[in-house]
């Protein structure tokens, strides 16, 4: 990724130090997301964030899908990728890191038996592993430290690695 003046990976170094400035202020409120989830028929479904094309979703194969799209497993690990990325663009501008590439390849491991009531146990990830690639000028020490820098920081990866309270609710439609 080229850098201009201003600009490090892609990132106005402007922009992103105002809204550190602005969310640094300990009377700022917590940021809320949304999604909204259709089920679509069969194992799709079409989830909508802000005005975004739908993220649709489906099961593979041999998991009774039709292997149209990613499955929710799938796109859990892509959000995690995605934080990660981002991550690494924003710190590693705010540290004058050049990235000319960045790939993250993850995978996971998940106990199927427990999805289909066969088994007792946890039914998420047992194991996430991530690998991530980096090409770039900069020393391995401050290579590494952006790392675990944005390892810590990930939102994402803080949601997996953290309990977090899900509150969940049935109501019938009309």
């Amino acid at each position: 990724m080229s850098t201009s003046a201003g600009t490090i990976n892609g990132v106005d170094l402007d922009t992103i130090t105002e809204f550190a400035q602005q969310v640094a202020d300990p009377d700022a409120d917590t940021s809320v997301w949304n999604a909204r989830t259709t089920w679509t028929g069969a194992f799709t479904s079409a989830t909508h964030a802000r005005e975004h094309a739908p993220i649709i979703s489906d099961e593979p194969e041999p998991l009774a899908g039709g292997n149209s799209a990613p499955n929710p497993v799938e796109y859990v690990l892509a959000a995690l990728g995605s934080c990660l990325a981002v991550g690494y663009a924003a710190s590693a501008a705010t540290q004058g890191i050049e990235l000319r590439s960045l790939e993250l390849e993850l995978s996971g491991t998940i106990d199927l038996r427990v999805f289909l009531g066969l088994a007792e146990g946890h039914a998420g990830y047992e194991q996430i592993e991530v690998i991530a690639r980096v090409e770039s000028d900069a020393d391995d020490a401050a290579l590494q430290q952006l790392h675990e820098h944005v390892i810590r920081t990930s939102p994402v990866g803080n949601t997996i690695e953290h309990p977090v309270e899900l509150d969940a609710r049935l109501i019938r439609a009309a």
